[in-house]
C-alpha cells in the first residue's frame, strides 16, 4: 500500500495555530507531510515549501488554511498539482471559493482535517 501524503497549506511554525496543529497531527497519524509558507524554511522539523507547485508528489490531500482571498488566487496552482481531495479548513470557505473549485474540478471536502483523522486540534 503507498504512504498517505497531504500538502498543508498555510502551515505555520506558530504551534498556536491550525496550520501547525494539522501538521503534528497528521504526521502523528503516519501521513508524509509537506507544509507549504512561502514564509517559513522548517516547520516542525520538516522542510518547507514556497508553493504547491513546489511539492515534489501529487499529494493525496491538500489541507488549507489561508483565508477565502488568498486561497482565491492560488486554487489554479492547486488544481495544476492535483490532490485526491482538497480539505478547506473552517474559515477558508467562501462561495466564491467553491464555485473557483468547482469550475477547476476539485474534490472539495468542506470540514476540519484535523478531526477527520480521528484527533482534536487540542489534542495536538
Amino acid at each position: 500500500m503507498s504512504q498517505k501524503t497531504i500538502a498543508i497549506i498555510g502551515a505555520s511554525a506558530d504551534r498556536s495555530k491550525f496550520g501547525n496543529k494539522a501538521v503534528r497531527a497528521f504526521v502523528r497519524q503516519g501521513y508524509d507531510v509537506y507544509p507549504v509558507n512561502p514564509k517559513a524554511a522548517l516547520i516542525e522539523g520538516l522542510p518547507v515549501f514556497s508553493h504547491i507547485a513546489d511539492v515534489p508528489v501529487r499529494p493525496n490531500l491538500i489541507s488549507v488554511y489561508l483565508p477565502p482571498p488568498v486561497l482565491l488566487k492560488i486554487l489554479p496552482d492547486i488544481a495544476a498539482r492535483g490532490c485526491d481531495e482538497l480539505w478547506l479548513n473552517p474559515g477558508t470557505e467562501s462561495a466564491e471559493v467553491l464555485a473557483a473549485a468547482e469550475r477547476l474540478g476539485l474534490n472539495v471536502i468542506q470540514a476540519c482535517s484535523i478531526v477527520a483523522i480521528g484527533l482534536s486540534p487540542s489534542e495536538v
